[in-house]
């Protein structure tokens, strides 16, 4: 029903504008009221509502809960824990960003190997639990401001790498996230394409990620959509929670810092 609406809508704006700016105006307008539209019933809700059961819910060997899990802020501290990641965890010696964090917690809290996350399938099993539980974190930022520590030297080194990443090109197709995200006014279809080089389109981006996707009925984490990147430039698929995919996540989140948490969205 939404896409028909938003077709019609697309159309009456191409054939209403008097000249091709005015049509990508009005094409612009008729997209953003299709956005507006999909957050007033935005099914990532129920996953995240799941996400807050699973928090709870004594699970693995140890049958535990997650609620002495440390997300930065303190053992069991939700509120506010994503829009300051990722980050340096001492216990860890490493950065880490919200899922590689759970699988921390996961594995020591309810005694679940992280190999069954890192070695699984998106939306399947002990990942797709992981993504449930990262819809019900995030949500709890909601509204907050993006504000990630680059202090640390191991996070300045996490940065660098990721802005290393973020214009690599590789693949068949010689593409680097660069080649989609690193300009103003960009859209494929009626998806914009942020400038994520930018404070303003890292935070649009960073900050809407999570996000449930209305084209494949599917929530994606930003692990899975970074896979998705990958996947697109013909390259090789980076593993779950790997040191690559967090400092791209780095690179972003600093960017975006002063921005404001919106996730989990939904997106077309």
């Amino acid at each position: 029903m939404k896409k028909s609406i938003v077709t019609a809508a697309v159309a009456a704006a191409i054939a209403g504008g008097s000249s091709g700016v005015a049509a990508q105006d009005n094409t612009a307008a008729a997209l953003e009221q299709y956005r507006q539209m999909l957050q007033d019933s935005n099914p990532a809700e129920l996953y995240e509502m799941a996400g807050e059961e699973l928090w709870v819910t004594p699970r693995g060997p140890k049958n535990a809960t997650l609620e002495k899990c440390d997300l930065g802020l303190g053992p069991g501290v939700v509120e506010g824990a994503y829009a300051q990641m990722p980050r340096y965890y001492e216990d860890t010696g490493r950065v880490q960003d919200l899922e590689s964090r759970l699988m921390t917690c996961i594995e020591n809290l309810q005694g679940i190997p992280s190999e069954e996350i890192i070695n699984g399938k998106f939306r399947q099993g002990e990942r797709g639990k992981v993504a449930e539980l990262v819809a019900y974190v995030v949500g709890q930022s909601r509204g907050d401001t993006i504000d990630v520590n680059l202090d640390h030297p191991k996070m300045k080194e996490m940065y660098e790498l990721g802005e290393k990443m973020f214009f690599y090109r590789a693949g068949p197709m010689d593409f680097a996230c660069s080649t989609c995200h690193a300009v103003d006014g960009k859209r494929i279809r009626m998806q914009d394409l942020p400038n994520l080089t930018t404070a303003e389109g890292a935070a649009a981006g960073w900050g809407s990620w999570p996000a449930y996707r209305v084209s494949n009925s599917q929530f994606w984490t930003m692990q899975h959509r970074l896979w998705d990147c990958f996947r697109q430039q013909r390259t090789a698929e980076p593993i779950y929670g790997s040191d690559v995919t967090i400092a791209l996540s780095v690179y972003m989140a600093g960017t975006a810092n002063g921005g404001t948490m919106k996730a989990p969205s939904a997106k077309r």
